[in-house]
């Protein structure tokens, strides 16, 4: 025993501590493997999508465009950008869990990178929102939706809303290491995405809109990531791709540095 310990004691034997992309690729399976483990967490990733394609198509699709086969057209894409936004704010819900739990406490006492948990979290929360996308897009294809950007248009369109989607869940991130209850983390995540999801172009055109309230839908950040996946998806043009980065990038700037600042200052 005393020659085991000697050796590992030995002089020039370090133990390497893991880097910054090793530690969050961890927290990252950490995070797939609790939704392995409890499979219920997906439920609101699938209610959501499901319910708002199916809902909105049947019950507004012959009257605003004349069939839904024409409204699906309008719709799909903003129903998946919609359908990410609202998913996020699961992930903030997650921290606060992890945070009340101790375990949080408990990672930030490990020897790595101090932003490896939460840049982690983000990557469980990427194998979230693809699987929501994958429902809608589905969905949409059985519904009789047929993309005219064909399936590079698609994906682009799912890669940039989940671009858009993680950059927002930097902010449910730190409003989750502010309060730190998982119950108000969803409650203000609600009361911030559900008037930007219905105040937007996701479902209507905002030509029919009373001038104050167009005002506000044109500065909407979701109404810009609905209207790149629109161009992306049906293959008219790529105006909107500009600003739905802009949006998501400003967003990166502000709450990444917010949200990295907080979870040094925990404990």
């Amino acid at each position: 025993m005393s020659t085991s310990i000697d050796v590992l004691l030995a002089e020039g034997r370090t133990r390497r501590h893991a880097g910054a992309l090793t530690s969050s690729v961890t927290f990252g399976r950490r995070g797939l493997l609790k939704i392995k483990h409890d499979p219920k967490q997906l439920v609101d990733s699938a209610a959501v999508p499901i319910l708002f394609t199916v809902l909105f198509t049947y019950l507004f699709g012959g009257a605003l465009s004349g069939s839904t086969g024409d409204y699906l057209e309008v719709l799909l894409p903003g129903v998946l950008s919609m359908s990410i936004a609202i998913v996020t704010m699961y992930g903030g819900a997650r921290l606060a869990r992890d945070v009340r739990s101790g375990a949080f406490d408990r990672f930030r006492g490990l020897p790595i990178w101090r932003g490896a948990f939460v840049l982690g979290g983000l990557l469980s929360d990427a194998a979230r929102y693809v699987f929501a996308a994958a429902i809608v897009v589905v969905l949409g294809l059985v519904m009789g939706y047929r993309p005219d950007g064909g399936a590079l248009g698609v994906l682009a369109a799912v890669a940039l809303v989940v671009a858009f989607g993680l950059a927002l869940s930097l902010v449910w991130a730190a409003v989750a290491l502010v309060v730190r209850d998982p119950a108000v983390v969803i409650s203000i995540a609600n009361a911030v995405l559900i008037p930007l999801s219905f105040a937007s172009n996701i479902f209507v055109e905002p030509t029919t809109l009373p001038g104050w309230l167009r005002a506000f839908v044109d500065v909407n950040p979701l109404s810009h990531v609905a209207s790149a996946a629109r161009d992306l998806m049906n293959d008219a043009g790529g105006t909107g791709v500009v600003w739905s980065l802009v949006a998501t990038a400003v967003l990166v700037v502000v709450a990444g540095p917010v949200t990295l600042r907080l979870y040094s200052r925990q404990g």
